[in-house]
């Protein structure tokens, strides 16, 4: 036999009756997401900063850098909106390591799906209730959206995901803002075709039923960079990237709410996450000589946990990342405040 049945999971509704939303919380994503949306339709100048660890594999070392994360938007919410990075699902390219905590709520021991839903919804219910502010992940399964639907602010499908017409139906089905990278190919037109499929409407088989979803107005792309037949590393934030994908949004008029996030790392980076300052002020840049590019480039997402660098699963440095190098805090509330200064 093929597939191992090991345990029958929770429903959606049996984890949310658990762990239910406060009316504090309920409260505060309605406030968040009207906020996040007015940036995307325009009704808002204000920049957005999706910002956090590569993965949040530590509940207490993530809410440290909460903490931290909330008073920096208390001071900087006249011109930015912060969207905290609570990552739970983690893509593997080649499916081993670290799955991200909905998968290992602890990352030395055997996977346990059961457990890690439990976890993945507490650590975001905890990020809510306790800063105020709603976050984003990375829907690396779709299925697991109804899990978390009443709780995230933004969504982000990955390079590997973006083509996958199960990923591109679920976005349809979704009312807060949801990115599509492009893929590791670099092809921008995949990314836009991602919108194009998740903002219209589709009947598709999800969890058992037959659903209908009205289509997502807010779905719009991220620019991650892409690595080439070489392995090398090919770069897609500088000015004439970005002034590439703005023609091209041009040509897709009926494509709603046109906008792009800019990912400061992976291979932007080429992996460097020292350099992810760098290319988020040569972003800043470009925003700056070039109106049209200021209006399509809505935030930048950026790589950032306590202690920079990264380490490998069973060192426990607090506050590190398991998975891809983060700048550290130090350099985080610089990049705040630079950022902040030049919108």
């Amino acid at each position: 036999m093929s597939f191992n049945y090991v345990r029958k999971v929770m429903t959606p509704e049996e984890l949310k009756s658990a762990l239910p939303m406060s009316e504090y919380a309920t409260r505060i994503k309605k406030e968040r997401d009207s906020q996040i949306k007015d940036v995307f339709t325009g009704a808002s100048d204000k920049f957005l900063v999706i910002i956090g660890p590569c993965s949040a594999d530590n509940e207490d070392s993530v809410l440290d850098y909460l903490y931290r994360l909330t008073k920096l938007a208390d001071k900087v919410s006249d011109k930015l909106i912060i969207i905290p990075r609570i990552y739970t699902n983690k893509p593997r390219t080649t499916g081993e390591g670290y799955k991200g905590i909905s998968h290992q709520p602890n990352p030395e021991e055997e996977p346990n799906l059961q457990e890690g839903l439990i976890a993945m919804r507490k650590m975001h219910l905890r990020a809510i209730n306790e800063t105020g502010l709603t976050a984003a992940d990375e829907m690396l399964y779709s299925e697991n959206w109804p899990y978390v639907d009443d709780m995230l602010s933004y969504v982000a499908v990955g390079a590997r995901s973006v083509e996958d017409q199960q990923h591109r139906l679920a976005i349809s089905g979704m009312d807060v803002p949801a990115g599509m990278k492009n893929p590791t190919s670099g092809d921008l037109s995949v990314m836009l075709n991602s919108c194009i499929a998740a903002q219209a409407s589709h009947t598709f088989l999800y969890r058992t039923w037959e659903v209908q979803t009205d289509g997502n107005p807010l779905a719009h792309t991220i620019l991650r960079g892409a690595v080439n037949k070489h392995g090398q590393c090919i770069p897609n934030y500088h000015y004439e990237d970005l002034n590439r994908l703005l023609m091209m949004y041009q040509e897709l008029p009926n494509l709603l709410n046109q906008a792009t996030i800019v990912d400061a790392n992976h291979a932007n980076s080429s992996k460097q996450y020292y350099e992810q300052p760098r290319i988020v002020k040569e972003v800043l840049h470009s925003r700056k000589v070039n109106d049209q590019i200021a209006k399509l480039v809505k935030g930048v997402m950026v790589e950032s946990y306590i202690e920079e660098g990264n380490q490998k699963v069973g060192e426990h440095v607090y506050g590190k990342s398991i998975t891809d190098a983060c700048i550290g805090w130090d350099t985080t509330e610089k990049l705040i405040y630079t950022i902040a200064d030049n919108i």
